[in-house]
């Protein structure tokens, strides 16, 4: 058991031991004894970023690294620090956190030369929360054992705002121990965290929800685009199929016309949210698992070539919502 670990079960131990204390000292001592760490961040953009400065917030010393000069500065502006190098972060973490772009990123960070696993130190926990590849997740999470770093992949859900919230679904992957140790760090950027099995498991988890997302999405789309060739307002639309058996997240939360729903992204000209793009990503990550499994999804290949049409067709950056204009013929 390492030192987090330990922690952990210490902090545990005084919460059921305690029960006729007062629950704020005894919610101060398990934080106390679980989060005075230090944590290196490794990618601070726009998700990396956000998630960063709630660790700082909840007590942490962040050690942050990033490419872009700029999310260095915003880190240490926030209270952060900066580290020079992976070396350098690595060597002096406690617990080390990576947000990052694609599964070949998180492999030359952690298994290059130079990286994660050749300079942490042995019982260092590793936390994965870029959406990559099943097989990078399992690949890079058995090196972590074998180096003696217990390690999970844990993607996140939420987007921005929910970085920046601390509110973020996390989908974890790893064994039972890692997670337990991981849990208090990811209380801190995230609402709900949800334990999906072994190691890969997050990743797999990530990939199918938001292959699910995808394809409603443009059911959504679909519905409100012949709703407007019919006569039928868009207003009266989402009042049916919100209380109606086309009910889903897309609609009720996400709708992709302006009005219904004033939080969505079609009342900012689409302005993301979740950009295309990264939708387009997770969806050929799910292809990609689907073929290697064997596992038949027409309609998640479908969804995929749409995205990639409205992707190519200047839409890359606008939130994934906005496949409503290509559907309509106006991008």
């Amino acid at each position: 058991m390492n030192r987090l670990e330990s922690n952990c079960e210490a902090a545990r131990g005084q919460l059921q031991g305690n029960r006729s204390t007062d629950s704020m000292t005894t919610r101060n001592f398990f934080w106390e004894e679980t989060m005075a760490s230090t944590v290196g961040f490794v990618g601070l953009g726009n998700m990396g970023g956000p998630m960063a400065i709630n660790l700082v917030k909840a007590g942490h010393r962040v050690l942050g690294f990033d490419l872009s000069e700029a999310a260095m500065a915003a880190h240490a502006e926030a209270g952060g620090e900066k580290a020079v190098s992976i070396g350098e972060l690595a060597a002096a973490a406690d617990v080390i956190v990576t947000m990052l772009p694609a599964g070949k990123h998180v492999r030359q960070i952690y298994q290059g030369e130079g990286g994660i696993l050749e300079t942490a130190r042995p019982g260092t926990l590793l936390i994965d929360s870029s959406t990559i590849d099943v097989e990078s997740a399992r690949v890079v999470s058995k090196a972590a054992e074998e180096s003696d770093m217990p390690m999970v992949d844990a993607p996140v859900s939420g987007g921005v705002a929910g970085a920046a919230a601390g509110t973020l679904t996390f989908m974890v992957g790893g064994a039972d121990s890692a997670f337990e140790a991981a849990r208090p760090f990811l209380e801190v950027m995230g609402k709900t965290i949800v334990h999906a099995g072994g190691a890969g498991t997050g990743q797999a988890a990530k990939i199918c929800n938001n292959m699910l997302l995808g394809i409603s999405m443009i059911g959504v789309c679909e519905a409100f685009v012949l709703a407007e060739k019919l006569g039928l307002d868009a207003q009266k639309l989402f009042d049916i199929s919100s209380t109606a058996s086309g009910q889903c997240w897309s609609l009720t939360s996400y709708c992709p016309v302006p009005g219904p729903v004033p939080s969505s992204p079609a009342n900012r000209d689409y302005q993301p949210g979740f950009a295309a793009a990264m939708m387009l990503k997770d969806l050929k990550l799910a292809q990609e698992a689907a073929g290697s499994s064997g596992a038949a999804t027409p309609l998640g290949a479908e969804a995929a070539s749409l995205y990639a049409l409205f992707c190519n067709s200047g839409g890359e950056s606008q939130d994934f919502s906005g496949i409503v204009k290509f559907l309509r013929g106006e991008t």
